[in-house]
């Protein structure tokens, strides 16, 4: 059997990779580029610095800037007006996820018109949008690497998934200095979501030797280094690891899928606006021991490459030892409960069957190797609001 791997044309990796920005343009035939990102990056002088390079290159990049966390129909609608009213050529997403996300989007959009519900999962979106050199700025999403763009319609509070090669980036620029100011949380949240990623492209069942290895080698460079990453912000060693550990991660998840973690968070931050990140470092602990009983042997795989057990331990040791680590790190790295988040109950209770039919439409939860019914997806939902010592009642349940 065959697998299909895909991956963007040209990826540049290491500290002050941006400086071959007017190359790979070069290289690609373009020479009009939009730049798309958010306020943050052009206060932090991220954006200036990206000018500052074109331009002596020749090349004059114009900018918008008015993405936002977790985007929106609405908040791509200017972006994708902009596209259509000048003739760019090409568009550099420079940020986290949500801006990458966002220029996915506009690339599309700006090209063939529509919503984005119009380009909803199931549909494969092979269209050839405007070709985007996507730089991330945080090591988590891996959106530079991925054929998948997540945008909210906000009409009715759904994360809309959306997939195919059209979205996929015609290039990467990996550049870990960039990460080198990102904030204790947002370093937490985002290396949160990296380990997600990989330990779901490794225990999905769409996964493949290519895949595999990818996933592993994430693993081996995240597990020792995110403590280290949220800890102290400026240590180049730990922050490069992260960096190519959620880029392989990217790559990993997008030649195989993510699963039950990413089918569960993506209806807590449509509806409670709890950051992406955040919102599966919620739900790792719980959701990845509901899961090991059927597939025991690949989660210990992620327990002894993230460090977490030994290659002497058997199965069942690595496995209660991955559980107990992804616990101790979410304390380790101050990761809230959902009421600590300032999540309403009674407000959870009201639409936590309709998160499990969006979770179950996004098809997310079929790649888990352990697929629940409602009745057990609203059972894990409500492990959410127990203590930590609470959910290890999970296996008394009838999950």
């Amino acid at each position: 059997m065959s697998h299909s791997i895909l991956l963007p044309r040209m990826i540049e990796i290491g500290r002050d990779a941006c400086q071959k920005l007017p190359a790979i343009l070069a290289s690609l035939g373009v020479e009009k580029p939009l730049i798309i990102t958010d306020n943050m990056m052009v206060n932090l002088g991220y954006v200036d610095k990206l000018q500052d390079i074109l331009g002596e290159a020749g090349v004059s990049a114009e900018v918008f800037s008015d993405t936002v966390p977790e985007p929106t129909q609405s908040s791509i609608k200017a972006g994708v007006a902009q596209v259509q009213a000048k003739n760019y050529d090409s568009l550099i997403a420079l940020g986290g996820g949500s801006p990458i996300d966002s220029a996915k989007a506009i690339s599309i959009l700006g090209r063939f018109g529509g919503v984005i519900r119009d380009y909803k999962f199931p549909r494969q979106v092979d269209e050839t949008g405007l070709p985007i050199i996507a730089i991330p700025t945080t090591a988590g999403t891996g959106s530079e690497v991925t054929k998948f763009t997540i945008i909210t319609d906000e009409g009715n509070n759904e994360k809309l998934l959306c997939v195919g090669t059209g979205f996929m980036p015609i290039a990467a620029i990996i550049d870990y200095s960039l990460t080198i100011s990102v904030p204790p949380r947002t370093t937490a949240d985002t290396g949160i979501d990296a380990i997600t990623h990989a330990i779901e492209a490794y225990i999905s069942p769409k996964r493949n030797a290519y895949s595999d290895q990818q996933a592993l080698a994430a693993l081996r460079l995240m597990g020792p280094n995110i403590q280290k990453a949220y800890h102290d912000g400026k240590d180049e060693s730990a922050r490069a690891a992260m960096m190519l550990g959620a880029t392989l991660a990217g790559i990993a998840f997008c030649n195989s899928s993510v699963a039950l973690v990413h089918g569960m968070s993506r209806p807590i931050g449509a509806f409670f606006h709890v950051p992406h990140g955040l919102s599966n470092a919620m739900l790792l602990p719980t959701i990845t021991e509901f899961g090991i009983s059927s597939a025991s042997d690949r989660y210990a795989d992620c327990a002894r490459a993230l460090g977490a057990a030994e290659h002497s331990d058997t199965d069942a040791q690595a496995n209660i030892k991955l559980v107990k680590h992804l616990k101790q790190l979410n304390k380790e790295l101050q990761v809230p409960t959902l009421a600590q988040f300032g999540v309403q109950r009674a407000d959870f209770d009201d639409l936590v069957e309709t998160m499990c039919e969006q979770a179950f439409a996004s098809g997310s939860p079929n790649n888990n190797p352990r697929i629940p019914n409602l009745e057990e997806m609203v059972e894990l939902y409500t492990l959410l609001w127990r203590n930590d010592d609470d959910s290890s009642e999970i296996s008394a349940h009838a999950l």
